[in-house]
């Protein structure tokens, strides 16, 4: 497992945390998503043999979400 921290904005509210928490959580390979409302990061623990950081991304701005990159 790794762990990928990705600078994301637009998040503001419990809403918009659980959005980003269950679109990235449903991704085949990711152990786990953690969202820091002030920081504003997703921090997420994955299985880098079936995703990265494109999967992610996609996942987040599905939700309506701006992935400004990786930290």
């Amino acid at each position: 497992m790794e762990k990928m921290i990705l600078n994301v904005e637009g998040m503001s509210c419990a809403h918009c945390e659980r959005a980003v928490k269950n679109a990235v959580g449903e991704l085949d390979g990711v152990e786990s998503v953690n969202v820091d409302l002030n920081g504003k990061t997703v921090e997420i623990e994955y299985d880098p043999g079936k995703l990265g950081f494109e999967s992610f991304k996609a996942a987040i701005e599905e939700e309506d979400f701006n992935v400004v990159g990786q930290i």
